[in-house]
Formats: structure tokens, C-alpha cells, sequence
């Protein structure tokens, strides 16, 4: 098998598909594609152009054929007995030369036709009459010349009445021009010698130009390239800003994609080191009991009370963990149905207060991320909604601010009429840091998780009063993505 060919089998019928041939980089792909693209441009041209002269040369022969014609009826006349009586004149000397490739000939209904001293030694072809002032342009048809060699000729007719004014007659006659095809030929050999010279020369010209353009379109990719391996090096946080409208999106993907991974990173180190803080107290509370000397029994009692607590812990780092990750390019989530599902819920277990909850939600709105996100965000705020409300709660969403080529923000508040939030409480409970287990004080919401989620989101969390229903207002706002 030949070296870069890429044979697999495709379809039942054991029939394969090579794909080895398609070129791998940009450069020469456009480059094929101009070069067949250039090459079926100038075979084009070149063939229209070539029947277009050929077709005006045929039509300037047959104009001056034509013309010869009409010079010859004006000295052609007959006598009284209906003989013809030719012309004394001839419009070109080569009618007076044997075989010199022009011929004049007329045709009468009766006797032998008339033929021009040129017409000595060539055997014509064949001619007829033609009705009056019928034209007739044909050619080339084959002849013999005097040396008995076969030649091509163009033949033009033009049908004629001569009218005898004495006697009241008319005479009927054609004129026939001949000219050999040799003359016509070799203009067209010099004109399609010089046209595919011409052509062949833009074409080489064409090519260099787009070697020059191609190289000049595709330095941006190159540049891109560059940036890219000095990221891999570690010479550089990211990609630059400074890149053709056609590239940003790909840039700001990378750009995106490099800084999730950098959070994500961030985040893994953040939750082993919690993970390590949060156990050392349990173990070192086991080292201590060690050390103590204590009874078998207090030992294992304290040993059961340290391994539930270490087995808290890393289950509530590991959910942590797992609420605080998200897709960068995770597929849009309706809200509606989640929000429905969650409601529902919360209906059965406040269901002794009667709270009414209220949806405003934009049909268009959508949720980028992943739906665990959305069921956490969710859940915990309605949850405090229904908790405090005394009759109403509000899930108001819509779309938030829009970028050209990004998708969509998103605004999403919930409101309630319960006794609300101090507004001193407020830049407190908003405080980095808050712990799940920690809670907020006459309200009992924890933040951590809410705020966790929107930070990942590059978001901002809100409290607030409630214009609306006088109670808590929280806001959670989604700046635009990719």
C-alpha cells in the first residue's frame, strides 16, 4: 500500500474508501483548490475566446466574399440571344491566377457554368442555384487542387435576376466566391498560439499572487500557532487580543478554555487542601486518645466518633467539589421545567402554609451549564423563599446581557414576602469564606454553596429588599459566554 493512503472498509459490500489523498495542511489544500479553481478559469476563457474569434473571423470572410460577389454582378451582363457576357474586370488579381486559392464562378439554369481564370485546374465543389437575393454561406468543404492535392475551401452564394429591359426578359444567375481555407486557418493558428502564451502567462502571474496572498491570509493562523506553543512552554498566560475578526472566537474559546482549566486546577488544590485541613483535627484528636492511654472501650467510642466525622468531611468536600465544577461549553438547560419540578416539591413539605409561588420566566432564557448547577442554584433559594415567605414567593428569570458571537447572560431572582434581610446583615452573609454548615442569622439560608456556584460562573450574587413583596430579595446575575 502506498505510503500516506488510508484504507478502511465502508459499507456492507466490502468497498473502500481511501481518504489518504486529501492534503492535511490549509496551505496546500487552497492551493489545490485555486490551482483547479485557475486552471478551469483559464480553459474556460480561453475556449470562449477562441470560438469567438473564430466565429468573427468566419463572419469578416464571409462579408468579404460577399463583396466580391457584388462587384462581379456589376459588370456581369447578357446578350440578346441570353448568352452570358463576363466581366472584364476582376475585383482581386487572384481571380486572374490559376489555382490561387480564390474563386469566382456563375451558376445559370441552363449550360455550363462560368468560372473565373483562377477556377483552371481545381475541381470545385458542386453548386446549385439559388432563388433571388438568397444568400448562402458554407464551409470549409473539401476540393481537389490542380497539383491533385485535397484542400478545404469557404463557399459563398448569392442568387441573382439580370433583367433584359429590350425584351422584356429576366435572366436568373448565381454568383459563388471560393477561398481556400488556409488563409483563415492560419490566422486562427497565430491567434490561438498567441491567446494560450497570453494565458499561460497570467496564469503563472495568477499563481505567484496567490502564493503571495495565501501566505500573506494565512500569517494570522500562523501567529495563532506561535501563541499557542509559547502557552505550552509556559512563556505566556494566554492567547493576545489582537487577532482577525474570524479568528476571536477561536481565541476567546481558547482563552476560556485555558482559564477553566486553571480554575478547575485552582479549585482541585483548594479542595485537597480543605480536605487535609479538615482531617487534621480528627486525626490529631485520634493521636491524642493514643497517646492518653485510655480503655479499650473509650478508644473505639471515640474511634467510631472520629471516622463518622472524617467520612462527613470528605463527603462534603467531594459534593463541593462536584456543585463547583462546570462545562465551558456545556449545552443551554431550560429552566421552566426544572424550576417546576422543584416547586412542586417544596409545596408538599410547606404545604400547612399555603405559599403560592409565581413564575415570570422569559421563554428565550436559557441556562449554560451544567444542570446540577441550575438544581443547586435553584433549590437553595426557592427553598429559602418557602421557608420565610408568609404567602407569596417570586421566580423571576430572563435573558441578561448580550455580546455580538457570545451567548446570552442571565438574570435570575427570587423574592418572597417574608420578614426579609437587615440591610446591616447584608454585606456579612456575603462574605467569602461561609462555611455550608454556617447560617445565616434570622433567615436560615446557607450561601456558601449559592455563592460557590455563581463564582464559578463568573457571576454576582445580590441580597436585597423586595420592591415587589417586601421580603428578601435575592438576585443572581450570569455575564455572557461563549
Amino acid at each position: 500500500m502506498a505510503r500516506g493512503t488510508d484504507a478502511r472498509p465502508s459499507g456492507a459490500g466490502g468497498r473502500v474508501r481511501f481518504a489518504g489523498w486529501r492534503p492535511r495542511s490549509l496551505r496546500a489544500r487552497q492551493m489545490l483548490g485555486a490551482g483547479l479553481g485557475l486552471i478551469a478559469f483559464l480553459a474556460l476563457a480561453g475556449y470562449a475566446l477562441d470560438r469567438a474569434f473564430v466565429a468573427t473571423a468566419e463572419e469578416n470572410l464571409r462579408q468579404r466574399l460577399k463583396a466580391y460577389a457584388l462587384k462581379y454582378t456589376e459588370g456581369i451582363e447578357f446578350a440578346r440571344n441570353g448568352a452570358l457576357v463576363p466581366p472584364y474586370d476582376d475585383p482581386d488579381p487572384r481571380f486572374d491566377m490559376p489555382d490561387s486559392g480564390l474563386y469566382a464562378q456563375v451558376v445559370m439554369p441552363e449550360g455550363a457554368p462560368w468560372g473565373s481564370n483562377s477556377t483552371l485546374g481545381p475541381d470545385l465543389p458542386p453548386s446549385s442555384m439559388l432563388g433571388p437575393l438568397e444568400e448562402s454561406f458554407d464551409g470549409p468543404l473539401p476540393y481537389r487542387r490542380a497539383d491533385y492535392g485535397e484542400g478545404l475551401t469557404y463557399r459563398y452564394g448569392l442568387g441573382i435576376v439580370y433583367p433584359q429591359s429590350e425584351r422584356d426578359e429576366e435572366y436568373p444567375y448565381t454568383v459563388y466566391i471560393f477561398e481556400n481555407a488556409q488563409a483563415l486557418n492560419s490566422q486562427i493558428a497565430v491567434f490561438r498560439r498567441a491567446l494560450w502564451v497570453y494565458l499561460g502567462s497570467a496564469g503563472v502571474l495568477l499563481v505567484l499572487l496567490q502564493v503571495l496572498v495565501l501566505r500573506w491570509s494565512l500569517r494570522p493562523l500562523g501567529r495563532v500557532v506561535e501563541e499557542l506553543k509559547r502557552v505550552q512552554r509556559g512563556e505566556a498566560q494566554g492567547m493576545s487580543e489582537r487577532h482577525p475578526i474570524e479568528l476571536e472566537p477561536l481565541t476567546d474559546s481558547i482563552n476560556a478554555f485555558i482559564d477553566s482549566e486553571r480554575e478547575n486546577l485552582e479549585r482541585q488544590r483548594n479542595t485537597l487542601a480543605d480536605l487535609a485541613h479538615s482531617l487534621k483535627t480528627p486525626l490529631a484528636v485520634l493521636r491524642t486518645q493514643l497517646d492518653s492511654g485510655g480503655g479499650e472501650q473509650a478508644l473505639r467510642e471515640e474511634l467510631d466518633a472520629q471516622l463518622k466525622r472524617m467520612n462527613n468531611l470528605v463527603t462534603y468536600q467531594l459534593a463541593r467539589a462536584a456543585s463547583s465544577g462546570h462545562k465551558l461549553f456545556a449545552a443551554p438547560v431550560a429552566i421552566e421545567p426544572h424550576a417546576e419540578e422543584i416547586v412542586r416539591g417544596l409545596e408538599k413539605v410547606y404545604a400547612a402554609k399555603g405559599v403560592l409561588c409565581e413564575f415570570e420566566i422569559d421563554p428565550s432564557a436559557r441556562f449554560h451549564g451544567e444542570p446540577g448547577d441550575l438544581l443547586e442554584l435553584l433549590g437553595n433559594l426557592l427553598e429559602n423563599a418557602f421557608k420565610w415567605a408568609h404567602s407569596r414567593v417570586l421566580l423571576t428569570v430572563r435573558p441578561g446581557q448580550q455580546q455580538a458571537n457570545r451567548r446570552a447572560g442571565l438574570l435570575l431572582s427570587v423574592e418572597d414576602d417574608g420578614p426579609g434581610i437587615a440591610e446591616e446583615d447584608v454585606a456579612r452573609i456575603l462574605q467569602r469564606g461561609v462555611r455550608g454548615d454556617e447560617r445565616v442569622q434570622g433567615h436560615g439560608i446557607g450561601l456558601s454553596t449559592v455563592q460557590d456556584v455563581v463564582r464559578d460562573y463568573r457571576g454576582e450574587l445580590s441580597v436585597g429588599r423586595s420592591q415587589e413583596l417586601g421580603g428578601a430579595h435575592f438576585q443572581v446575575t450570569l455575564p455572557p459566554g461563549l
